[in-house]
C-alpha cells in the first residue's frame, strides 16, 4: 500500500469516524459523540419516533411503562406546573398533555430538533399548552421551587456520571416541597436476567448505551436523597412499579422540606 493511498484512507476514515463534530452546535458533547445517530440527526429522529421501532428498543414494554408514568404523574397530582425534563419518542407528551386538559406543560430539551418533533405531534390548541424551551438539563434556567410534578422517562442512563448528578441536583432544586418526582429507567443491574446472561445482547446494550453500565451500578434513591440534602429537602419513595423480571421500573418519589411540609 502506497504513502498516498494510506493517507487518502486516514483522512475518509477520519471523516467518518468524525461526523459527530457536525453536530455539536452547542449541544453537550457526549450527546454529539454517542447519540447523533439517535437524537440529532433529522433522518434519525424520523425512523426512531416510530412505534413499532420504539417497542422493539424497550422489548415490548413501551405500553406498560408509558402507562405506569402517566398514572404516576396525574393520580392526585399536586396542584401546581408539571415539568416533563427533555423530549422523548412515542405518544407519552402528546397522551400526557391531553391528560392535563386546560393545563400548561412544561417541556425542555437540549436539542431543536428534538422539540420540533414533539411540536409536531400536537393539535394547534395542545400546541398552544406546550411550553416548549431550549435548554440543558444540568443547567435548567427555571427558579427554585418552580414545579409540582417532574417527569424523566429513559434520561439518567444516557447521561454520563457528572452530567447525571448535576441534572439530578437541578431536577431537585426545580422541584418545590410537596412535590413528586416519577423516572422511568433501568432497574438496578439485572444479574440474572436473560438479557444480562447472554452475553451478546449485554455487549449489544452496553455498546449502544455506553452510559448504562454505570448508571445499572448506581443507587438512584442514595443519589437523589443527596441532592435533595444539598438544597435542603428530604426525599421518600412512595412507588414502585417493575416490569420484565425488573429489568424496568418506574420510581415515584415525594420530596418535602426537613419539618415536612
Amino acid at each position: 500500500m502506497s504513502p498516498g493511498y494510506r493517507e487518502n484512507y486516514r483522512v475518509k476514515r477520519n471523516k467518518f469516524t468524525n461526523i459527530w463534530h457536525h453536530f455539536l452546535d452547542a449541544h453537550p458533547e457526549y450527546l454529539a459523540r454517542h447519540y447523533w445517530w439517535a437524537y440529532l440527526w433529522r433522518f434519525g429522529v424520523w425512523f426512531f419516533d416510530h412505534q413499532p421501532i420504539i417497542n422493539a428498543i424497550l422489548f415490548g414494554q413501551y405500553q406498560p411503562l408509558k402507562k405506569q408514568a402517566l398514572q404516576a404523574c396525574m393520580t392526585n397530582r399536586p396542584k401546581g406546573r408539571l415539568l416533563q425534563l427533555t423530549c422523548v419518542y412515542g405518544s407519552l407528551t402528546p397522551s400526557l398533555i391531553k391528560l392535563m386538559k386546560n393545563d400548561d406543560l412544561y417541556l425542555m430539551d437540549v436539542a431543536d430538533v428534538q422539540l420540533e418533533a414533539t411540536r409536531q405531534k400536537l393539535n394547534d390548541k395542545e400546541k398552544n399548552r406546550l411550553l416548549a424551551a431550549r435548554m440543558n438539563a444540568e443547567h435548567l434556567a427555571y427558579c427554585d421551587d418552580a414545579f409540582s410534578t417532574i417527569l424523566m422517562f429513559f434520561l439518567l442512563h444516557e447521561l454520563p456520571p457528572s452530567a447525571r448528578e448535576h441534572t439530578l441536583n437541578e431536577t431537585l432544586r426545580v422541584l418545590q416541597p410537596g412535590g413528586r418526582l416519577v423516572i422511568t429507567e433501568y432497574g438496578q443491574y439485572p444479574r440474572q436476567h436473560f438479557l444480562c446472561r447472554f452475553w451478546p445482547t449485554r455487549i449489544l446494550l452496553l455498546r449502544l448505551e455506553p452510559f448504562l453500565g454505570d448508571f445499572w451500578h448506581r443507587n438512584l434513591f442514595v443519589m437523589l436523597r443527596r441532592h435533595a440534602k444539598a438544597h435542603n429537602k428530604t426525599l421518600k419513595l412512595v412507588d414502585e412499579f417493575h416490569c420484565f423480571s425488573n429489568f424496568y421500573r418506574v420510581c415515584v418519589f415525594e420530596v418535602n422540606s426537613p419539618n415536612g411540609k
